[in-house]
């Protein structure tokens, strides 16, 4: 038996509790300082969380915020960041102040995205190796998770595979092997570049394919578009996870990651109908950016355009049409709030 603590009680790192309690660990999840009335909900509920429409298992230890340090203090094997991107350097704060003068345990990140540092691309596991060293912390040991799997399925037990990622690869198949249940199969892999910027990028090219039914075609009515777009869907899977295959190897990943989990299978169940394509079939129909998240999707968070704004100025320095049709479409109707336009011809 391990102990993990799992930091955010959101959906995903709710639902992830689930195999580490099936697996008989120390399960123990502590709220962020934003989750104290949320966590208060939970518990007059029984346990029943409405991101996920399941009651946690009572095994699964639940803290407000306020139990943050002491239950760090006490130890763990691992802890789980189940945050948003958005809250990397508020943990970074915070496991500084506890783990400044002594060892921190193994951290495994749930969070998915990539961001800009000095002009370049940082993953997330780097920019908190990053901050955690300018807080005096010179060596976590940072894995990060990926692959297709949605929180409402792994709250439900449904098989998922993922792939777990350290360049030591003798840790990632540690932490898989903690991890893996009878429906949670975990692989593990030392391509962490490759598996964070593909878990990353599949976001824009989700909204890409999410836009097929408006890009099919102008010349046909909408009830016809409804049932023959799945022609431009494929194209445009395939012309994704050929421009994944470009970017990843460009971040020095390899390229055949592109085609697993992390690369391949997310973006299936991304595509398939989780808020990244909701956006691009609004900006398929012809919406710009700004008037879908306004009308649509004001109080939701659209990763993948999230990210194209953090690295639209590099990516269009880097590549060119030849390279990035796709992406750089995505990408450019976003920042610059336009009708997306698709340049069929430049597809490889």
């Amino acid at each position: 038996m391990s102990k993990i603590i799992i930091i955010g009680a959101g959906a995903m790192g709710s639902a992830f509790a689930l195999p580490c309690i099936d697996n008989n660990h120390d399960v123990n999840i502590v709220g962020t300082h934003l989750e104290n009335d949320f966590i208060d909900s939970l518990k007059a509920k029984e346990n029943f969380h409405p991101g996920l429409n399941v009651k946690l298992d009572k095994k699964i230890k639940i803290y407000k915020f306020d139990n943050f340090n002491n239950l760090l203090n006490n130890g763990a094997d691992l802890v789980v960041l189940g945050i948003s991107s958005k809250g990397i350097e508020w943990v970074s704060e915070q496991l500084s102040q506890i783990f400044k003068d002594k060892n921190i345990p193994n951290l495994l990140m749930l969070t998915k995205g990539l961001s800009i540092f000095k002009n370049d691309y940082e993953l997330l596991v780097d920019k908190l190796k990053r901050l955690l060293s300018d807080k005096g912390i010179k060596k976590a040991n940072i894995s990060a998770v990926g692959g297709p799997c949605l929180a409402a399925g792994l709250a439900n037990r449904v098989h998922s595979s993922v792939v777990i990622a350290n360049e030591d690869i003798k840790i990632a198949k540690k932490i898989a092997d903690m991890l893996n249940t009878s429906y949670y199969h975990t692989s593990f892999s030392d391509d962490i570049n490759g598996v964070e910027v593909s878990a990353a990028i599949k976001n824009i090219f989700s909204m890409a394919v999410g836009a097929a039914k408006g890009l099919c075609s102008k010349d046909i009515p909408n009830d016809v578009r409804e049932k023959n777009y799945l022609n431009t869907s494929s194209a445009l899977i395939k012309q994704s996870i050929h421009e994944m295959e470009v970017f990843v190897e460009h971040l020095k990943g390899k390229k055949e990651t592109v085609k697993g989990l992390a690369g391949l299978g997310d973006l299936y169940v991304s595509s398939g109908g989780g808020r990244n394509a909701k956006m691009g079939s609004y900006i398929g129909e012809g919406l710009t950016f700004s008037k879908a998240k306004k009308m649509k999707m004001e109080k939701v968070t659209v990763e993948g355009a999230d990210l194209a704004k953090e690295i639209a100025k590099k990516v269009n320095e880097d590549f060119d049409n030849k390279k990035l049709p796709l992406m750089l479409a995505m990408i450019n109707a976003i920042v610059e709030d336009k009708k997306l336009e698709i340049d069929w011809e430049a597809f490889r």
